[in-house]
């Protein structure tokens, strides 16, 4: 029975982690946002066709709406929708099954790393659990694929230090996880590095199987080489590079004129080098903050529940712990972990975009929750023989953590879904429907894209055929700052609606004698238009209007 504890313990873990992966899977977050509905029509797309929404065969980069997409999610999403068809099901099924799998990776990694069973079942227990993983392996989020790729390499890696033919391995997941996200391709290449110059004698030692290793994962990276340079690879660094910042050589210009330094000082603190350095330390150290961790979390919304952090309070004092006996004990792959943990938020730091950001940096969150195994584990073995504390802090902590939990439930289930269905795009799956059902009453449907891309959210819940889509002769896209937009396939057009953009009345005048279905949000219509349907937000909040010109 005893030998058996351990697996049952380990089944009741991924269990609950696939129920809360799981459960209302569809509806909390409260609809697929616009990232999710292309991973689904272009998966759809290649099943179909054998080519992305632009007609490309097979990409490696997928250039969607011009951030050009990495490969692994798109591909790894074809055989739920092949099985479930395309719909928001078969889109984030996908996600839950790598979700639970890396709660399993992670188990036989904090195993790998200190040789108890405790603390990789507390291990399990907190990612399979962890706001920061569900929140992120419940719809479809690149960067969360890239974490099961991430541990996964990082547990063959570790196996190859006793066996090194595991490193080889390794160099699979290692190189797979380059093609899941871009904060990936920044922090795979660079944490091998630095793993191979903190433990080089050791590699050195058993040198044929390092090189092996080496010309694998360089190997599976060769298909990258054209994108390095076409320009492809960094499409989406520098739609939020703080290099990119349209303000900041003014605003250097700005702070050498009102120095009151000499100018050649001025121009020695005051310049582009500075800055940058500036801006990339602290958006390094924001992730660090207890704000970001413990309190708040990340501000995006999509991203995090909002109203907690991205672990649990009670984690607090063990992610400490843990880190103070990594060092005291001297525990052999420490430096390893530490390298982890430090390069994880590289990628991001140079960035501007949703500071601290919980997306980019998901690779460190497995970290946190193998030290806060530690922790408990290595507070036991101070307590063990202190029965009185022993149960005064245990129950402390048991009655801290599943607050923590009954809170974030909370939170995530009768909160989050509908004070944030706006930041989901809500409402495209309803006004979608509607033009499904009345697509042969209208000459022309205009749909506004003020919410941004309705053009896709046609496309995938139309479920259009993709070869049609494909050799529109009427599909018309344009670019604008780095960024595509559809403006017309089929019978649709979509124009910016409203004050800002096209108005009502000129459309109605160019297209006389036509039937046309508009899709707009509230205000875009002259008052007193008839309503044929009004689509709302969660909260009550107007989203979309429908009505129709005869």
């Amino acid at each position: 029975m005893k030998k058996l504890i351990y697996p049952i313990l380990l089944v009741f873990i991924l269990g609950l982690a696939f129920f809360l992966r799981f459960y209302r899977l569809t509806s909390d977050p409260p609809s697929l946002n616009w990232d999710e509905v292309a991973i689904g029509y272009n998966a759809y797309s290649i099943l179909k066709t054998g080519r992305d929404e632009w007609g490309v065969k097979f990409p490696i980069n997928f250039k969607s709406y011009s951030e050009y997409k990495l490969p692994a999610q798109i591909y790894a999403s074809i055989p739920a929708i092949a099985i479930l068809g395309l719909n928001d099901f078969s889109v984030r099924i996908t996600p839950v099954i790598y979700g639970v799998l890396t709660v399993l990776v992670c188990y036989f990694l904090a195993y790998a790393l200190f040789k108890k069973r405790s603390v990789a079942l507390f291990t399990a227990l907190l990612v399979a659990t962890s706001p920061w993983h569900i929140q992120l392996t419940r719809a479809s989020f690149e960067s969360s694929f890239s974490v099961l790729w991430v541990v996964l390499g990082l547990w063959l890696l570790i196996l190859g230090f006793k066996k090194p033919k595991y490193w080889i391995l390794s160099a699979i997941p290692f190189a797979i996880s380059v093609y899941t996200y871009n904060s990936a391709r920044v922090f795979t290449p660079l944490f091998l590095f630095v793993v191979f110059i903190i433990y080089r004698k050791e590699f050195l030692k058993n040198l044929k199987y390092a090189l092996l290793a080496a010309g694998l994962f360089a190997a599976m990276l060769a298909p990258l080489i054209p994108i390095v340079f076409n320009g492809e690879a960094i499409a989406r660094y520098k739609l939020v590079s703080i290099t990119n910042d349209p303000g900041l050589i003014p605003r250097i210009d700005q702070n050498r004129n009102n120095s009151k330094l000499p100018p050649i000082i001025a121009r020695l603190v005051h310049n582009r080098v500075t800055y940058v350095s500036l801006y990339f330390t602290e958006n390094y150290l924001a992730h660090f903050t207890p704000n970001f961790l413990f309190i708040s979390g990340a501000g995006h919304h999509q991203h995090n529940v909002q109203g907690m952090g991205e672990l649990y309070y009670f984690q607090a004092p063990f992610v400490l712990l843990g880190l103070y006996f990594l060092f005291k004990k001297k525990m052999r792959f420490r430096w390893l972990l530490a390298a982890w943990l430090l390069i994880a938020f590289i990628p991001v730091a140079t960035t501007d975009d949703s500071i601290p950001n919980a997306l980019r940096t998901i690779i460190a969150e497995p970290f946190y929750e193998i030290i806060t195994a530690l922790g408990i584990y290595e507070a036991y073995l101070l307590l063990k023989n202190r029965k009185i504390w022993l149960y005064v802090v245990g129950t402390a902590t048991i009655a801290l953590a599943l607050f923590n939990f009954s809170h974030y439930l909370y939170l995530f289930y009768d909160v989050y879904p509908y004070k944030y269905s706006e930041d989901w795009q809500y409402g495209y799956k309803q006004a979608v429907s509607y033009i499904k059902a009345n697509y042969n009453k209208y000459d022309l449907i205009v749909f506004t894209r003020t919410y941004g891309e309705p053009y896709m959210f046609t496309l995938f819940y139309l479920n259009y055929d993709p070869a049609k889509y494909q050799n529109s002769p009427n599909l018309v896209r344009f670019e604008e700052n780095n960024w595509v937009w559809v403006l017309r396939f089929d019978k649709f057009y979509f124009p910016d609606l409203g004050d800002s953009g096209t108005h009502y009345q000129d459309i109605v005048k160019g297209n006389p004698g036509k039937k046309i279905l508009f899709i707009g949000k509230p205000g875009d219509f002259p008052a007193g238009t008839p309503i044929l349907d009004q689509i709302n937000f969660l909260d009550g909040k107007g989203d979309f209007q429908i009505v129709e010109k005869k």
